[in-house]
């Protein structure tokens, strides 16, 4: 199973998202072709109400900690309440371009 994959199905299982966007950047990085190491999530679920930034990406990264201790070099999260989202019309950050390395 392709690792985007598995981190959409983990995501699913444990956020019940309203919407989930997950990116497979590596093609942005200075990596093989077809690697899967670079990532940007997008979530969006009544789950983060009311909770902080910081506690929301230690729940996403404790549900992806296997793959983030395994081939997953980094990731780019993106999360948000309904509210949030619709404030922002639905349009998460753009990935800044890699530096090199």
């Amino acid at each position: 199973m392709l690792i985007a994959s598995t981190i959409e199905e983990k995501l699913r299982a444990a956020f019940s998202p309203l919407h989930l966007e997950v990116v497979n950047e590596s093609n942005n990085h200075n990596v093989p072709p077809n690697s899967e190491s670079h990532f940007k999530v997008t979530l969006v679920s009544n789950r983060f109400d009311g909770e902080r930034l910081i506690k929301r990406h230690r729940a996403v990264n404790s549900v992806l900690s296997e793959e983030l201790a395994g081939t997953v070099h980094a990731l780019a999260l993106h999360t948000y309440t309904e509210d949030e989202w619709q404030n922002i019309a639905g349009n998460a950050p753009l990935s800044p371009n890699c530096m090199g390395g």
